[in-house]
């Protein structure tokens, strides 16, 4: 991962990075020179376990949308996700749906910078890395946070998501 001249960034990244500093968390913006649409290449990217990095995935509850931050190890459990939510029906986004919710597009998307908040719930297990990854935006930037950062800056709750 590489620092990078902030000109260089994208508009989706900069909203994550404006979102990252009214919060009042670092800038940890950076580069992954070639990408990494996935969990397992950004690991591979950071020399950090695939379970570190925060994936951002958007569900539709009930017809709205739902951020899932689950951790690269696991795949959600749709099921048991919306029995822990009150039975609501849960299905994974359309790619149109992620852009209309985020901004942002598959495997670009960030917990933060949004064009508004969306209800978000972050997978327990990720407490086991004292160091998260998530994306920033776009599919070649990611920003270093940790589990507490992260449920504060998402406002999200904590749920097991996986089975």
């Amino acid at each position: 991962m590489t620092d990078a001249d902030q000109s260089s960034f994208s508009r989706r990244t900069e909203a994550v990075r404006a979102a990252l500093v009214a919060a009042g968390h670092p800038d940890t913006v950076r580069v992954v020179p070639g990408g990494a649409a996935t969990a397992a290449e950004a690991a591979a990217a950071l020399g950090c376990e695939v379970g570190a990095i925060a994936n951002s995935l958007i569900f539709l509850a009930d017809g709205a949308p739902l951020l899932v931050l689950s951790s690269g190890r696991h795949r959600v459990d749709t099921a048991g996700l919306a029995e822990r939510l009150g039975h609501c029906r849960i299905s994974r986004a359309t790619p149109d749906d992620v852009v209309a919710a985020t901004g942002q597009v598959i495997g670009g998307v960030s917990p933060v910078g949004h064009p508004s908040a969306l209800r978000t719930v972050i997978d327990e297990s990720l407490r086991d890395y004292p160091d998260l990854y998530a994306a920033a935006g776009t599919h070649d930037t990611l920003f270093r946070t940790d589990f507490d950062a992260l449920v504060a800056l998402t406002g999200a709750a904590i749920v097991r998501t996986s089975a």
